[in-house]
């Protein structure tokens, strides 16, 4: 959210994008979700994600396209969220119960590895996969290239490429 407070005229153009496209959103996001609830969620996450940008209500033209843009948004970081989600915790069934981390824990790494897969999103396939055996698996450079099918020096632009991504993504 923008740390300066919203004008009387951007609170004005907000609530009235609210009233004028809620209804609308709800039911474009229903066409692509399954479920009804998650598109009023979804719905309402748009509108506090605009909450935070007042300043692109000035120049908007095309309000429809630009809250779809941004729930299509939210939908694929949801979509992630739930798909790291589903592989933590069939991970953690398999521990036993006294290495099962408590739910603080659990609440911490997800977090951390949410953020973890969102930061390599967008990476190539192979250069994901490198950097992820690398940085989680321990591997080196060689057994990297044998993993993967690939020479070492394909690796090592893997690995620049990948280190370069994080490094302008936490910029």
């Amino acid at each position: 959210m923008s740390s300066q407070p919203v004008s009387p005229s951007a609170q004005a153009d907000i609530h009235t994008l609210y009233l004028d496209h809620h209804a609308w959103l709800v039911g474009w996001l229903r066409t692509r979700l399954r479920q009804g609830d998650n598109a009023a969620d979804l719905a309402q996450d748009t509108f506090v994600n605009i909450l935070g940008k007042p300043e692109r209500l000035q120049d908007l033209r095309q309000p429809r396209a630009w809250l779809s843009t941004v729930a299509r948004a939210l939908m694929i970081d949801r979509a992630r969220r739930q798909r790291v989600e589903r592989a933590y915790l069939n991970a953690v069934a398999g521990l036993p119960d006294a290495e099962t981390p408590s739910p603080e824990t659990q609440f911490i790494l997800l977090e951390t590895l949410t953020r973890i897969d969102a930061l390599l999103d967008g990476l190539p396939p192979k250069v994901r996969s490198a950097f992820l055996l690398s940085r989680l698996e321990g591997l080196g450079y060689k057994e990297i290239a044998i993993h993967l099918g690939v020479s070492l020096r394909s690796v090592e632009g893997y690995m620049a490429k990948a280190i370069r991504h994080c490094y302008l993504a936490t910029l």
